[in-house]
């Protein structure tokens, strides 16, 4: 039985992917590592097939046209044959202890031969590594889950302001994944945002584990999260907002799991604070056009939410009208960014 598969979409990553890959394999028999090479131009490839050679049965090198990093987690979860489905980035890496405790839970829950029992979800900590800097930094949930308990959404505590859920902290179970439904767009940076979100109401039961598992590498000039190239990419991460808040009816989910509902419609307010604030960043005609469009789709969509997002979220203080509501959003963005340090 292979207890998890782990995803890598590649593109152009012979610099880094070693580091991703070695990390993995430690895992040996019980794991299966899918290397998915994205119509890479360099020696990607090759390096993916070095490994396929070196552990037969652990590593499978795939290779594939160009569809982007959607295309290479798609491609994943079609191959997976792991009860357990994580995606790994291929510049990041997974922390040796954390990953050997992770392992030995899933395969205690995956050996007890009870699939009710078994949960459809387990969040880890992620770090945050600036490299180049020598600092890094934890995010924990600590505050928000029992540890090292089996619970469901209706007894969590509350997300603190800076706090949320991404690809990075979790490990779904694979049918979830396939029952969800979620499939992520292609040639589309940010779609990260939708495999964390679109699942979550699939998820009965949860298991928080309280160990920095996730190496999150950050300071790459190219890296899609850099404030420079995510203006440069705004439309992308615009189309990705209004997928993540199409995908789900959220009053639907609140009658089951309330506190759920909450925490994915602050998901939805955080992405559209994303998208407003780098709008009014590029201060163009254009952008405000962008950004007016972005807001009234989501108010002939779903009123409901407009209303919620525009005046009881963080988002709402994003569309401040006139240039002095434009002054006050981006100096309270830059405030936020010192303080709490993101990218």
């Amino acid at each position: 039985m292979k207890y998890i598969t782990f995803a890598i979409p590649c593109y152009n990553s012979q610099d880094y992917m070693e580091r991703c890959i070695n990390s993995l394999v430690k895992g040996g028999e019980d794991v299966e590592v899918l290397i998915i090479d994205d119509g890479s131009m360099d020696n990607t490839g090759e390096i993916a097939d070095d490994y396929e050679r070196k552990y037969p049965g652990i590593v499978k090198a795939v290779h594939q046209e160009n569809g982007g990093h959607g295309a290479g987690v798609n491609k994943g979860l079609e191959l997976a044959r792991g009860q357990y489905y994580k995606v790994v980035d291929s510049d990041d890496w997974l922390e040796e202890s954390a990953y050997r405790k992770l392992l030995t839970k899933v395969k205690q829950f995956c050996d007890a031969g009870n699939p009710e029992e078994m949960p459809d979800l387990f969040v880890c900590n992620y770090v945050y590594n600036h490299l180049d800097e020598g600092t890094s930094r934890e995010m924990s949930y600590r505050n928000v889950f029992p540890t090292d308990a089996l619970c469901t959404w209706n007894e969590i505590n509350h997300f603190s302001p800076s706090q949320y859920l991404i690809m990075h902290a979790l490990v779904y179970r694979t049918e979830v994944l396939h029952r969800s439904g979620v499939r992520l767009p292609e040639h589309t940076f940010y779609v990260d945002n939708l495999f964390a979100y679109q699942p979550l109401p699939y998820v009965k039961k949860l298991y928080y584990m309280d160990i920095a598992l996730y190496q999150y590498y950050l300071g790459r000039e190219d890296q899609s999260v850099n404030e420079k190239v995510l203006m440069r990419r705004i439309d992308q991460q615009i189309k990705v907002t209004e997928l993540v808040a199409q995908c789900m009816d959220l009053d639907k989910v609140a009658e089951q799991y309330p506190k759920l509902a909450a925490y994915m419609r602050r998901n939805i307010s955080i992405m559209m604070a994303i998208s407003s604030i780098h709008l009014l960043l590029i201060n163009s005609k254009e952008a405000y056009t962008k950004k007016k469009n972005l807001w009234s789709g989501i108010k002939s969509n779903d009123r409901r939410l407009y209303y919620r997002l525009k005046f009881g979220t963080i988002s709402g203080l994003t569309d401040l009208p006139g240039k002095l509501g434009s002054k006050l959003t981006i100096g309270g963005y830059r405030l936020a960014k010192k303080v709490y340090q993101f990218q």
